[in-house]
């Protein structure tokens, strides 16, 4: 959807975009480790004996007051701010869109520069403002393998891993734009929570599967939860996988985050058609894995997201099954209103069979919220990113918004 498109559809709001930034090739200081951050600062000649206090220096500049600009670091001195603006950066992506929901939602579509001998890629994120929390959703590649049936991200092939900076520049420059850093306020008419953090919540739930790309997610949570920077609790972030079993148990071990599964059916010949990754690591295996994952309790629960695809995978007997499967798992069941998407041969579940689909687990003692679509009207919702949205053809674009206003009226 074009910047055009964005000022004239009635359920879009115009916000100002970022100016594009220059292709550097200059490294980035973001998503380093203060390890990593002090081997760079030593090949440049920074001395050994000051190498600890420059990290520390670096670390609260660039995570705790969220600054993009070596100049701004006032207690650094000129010569020690020239030579990281030759050698380093911290610049955020370009923001090609940005567009906002009538509920609020916003979504980015980010550029980032090109790495090695790539060209520039582009990825979406996803802000959600509830009363009292926000959630950012972060995607964690550029497309997707997994090719998930239901799934709009899934239709756009895989191109390469996120870096750790390209994931916690997704957190940074949210907060940017929504005033989340000190001294720092949002543009005019931005939907927020009324009080404390703007982005409370941080998912691992946007374009790709993290743990695909393990090593990058991690090194981004530890920065993103170290209590001398960006301060995020672990039980506040959630990373959402649909079952690369091996890394759950290193999720487990080495991150220590709060764990979804994308799930969506009970038996494995119907799981292996919407998620084909259970044909390699099938149903037990995963159960087996959740079971095993450390410090569950009615505290810290494993949340299960299940989309409701009408007559697939939505009748009592799917319930039912539903019970047997997580039997002894502290959990919670997301149950997600499909989103529809241009192309897509699902259709939403009847809401008065959701109803009875809810009904039935929490009579079997299971917390099953249903999920209220958010940022539908912008291809924002849960299934819907895709970073070639912004090119769908106007046919296309038209027919939805049509099929949008149907379903769901003006409003």
């Amino acid at each position: 959807m074009s910047a055009t498109d964005i000022m004239t559809h009635p359920k879009l709001k115009p916000m100002p975009l970022s100016q594009p930034v220059e292709l550097s090739p200059k490294p980035s200081l973001i998503g380093l480790t203060r390890e990593e951050m002090g081997a760079a600062l030593k090949e440049k000649g920074v001395a050994d004996k000051q190498i600890k206090m420059r990290v520390s220096q670096l670390w609260n500049w660039i995570y705790v007051r969220g600054v993009s600009d070596f100049d701004a670091m006032v207690n650094v001195s000129k010569d020690m701010r020239e030579m990281l603006k030759t050698h380093f950066t911290i610049a955020r992506p370009e923001i090609v869109e940005e567009q906002v929901s009538n509920d609020g939602t916003r979504k980015w579509l980010l550029r980032f520069p090109p790495r090695g001998a790539g060209r520039p890629v582009e990825i979406e994120a996803v802000y959600i403002p509830e009363e009292g929390r926000g959630t950012l959703c972060i995607s964690s590649q550029v497309g997707c393998s997994l090719t998930c049936s239901f799934c709009h991200t899934g239709t756009q092939r895989l191109v390469r891993n996120l870096t750790a900076e390209e994931i916690l520049s997704q957190l940074l420059l949210a907060r940017d734009r929504l005033g989340d850093f000190p001294d720092r306020e949002a543009p005019q008419g931005t939907v927020m929570p009324a009080e404390g953090r703007k982005v409370s919540n941080v998912v691992m739930m946007g374009m790709g599967e993290p743990l695909y790309n393990f090593d990058s997610v991690k090194t981004a949570l530890l920065i993103a939860s170290d209590g001398d920077g960006l301060s995020l609790s672990k039980r506040r972030i959630t990373l959402s996988t649909s079952g690369v079993v091996p890394e759950i148990y290193r999720t487990g071990d080495e991150i220590g985050v709060m764990l979804a599964i994308s799930l969506h059916a009970v038996r494995d010949d119907l799981r292996d058609m919407l998620v084909p990754i259970n044909k390699k690591y099938p149903l037990k295996e995963l159960m087996d894995a959740c079971r095993a994952y450390p410090g569950l309790s009615n505290a810290r629960r494993i949340t299960f997201e299940y989309v409701m695809l009408k007559g697939v995978n939505d009748s009592l007997e799917d319930a039912k099954g539903l019970i047997q499967l997580l039997k002894g798992i502290p959990a919670k069941i997301n149950l997600i209103p499909f989103n529809p998407w241009p192309g897509t041969n699902y259709q939403c579940s009847e809401w008065e069979q959701i109803e009875k689909f809810a009904d039935f687990i929490n009579s079997a003692g299971y917390a099953s919220p249903i999920r209220t679509p958010r940022g539908r009207d912008i291809l924002a919702a849960c299934g819907q990113l895709k970073s070639e949205s912004e090119r769908m053809r106007k046919t296309e674009r038209l027919a939805f918004e049509a099929m949008m206003i149907a379903n769901h009226g003006e409003d």
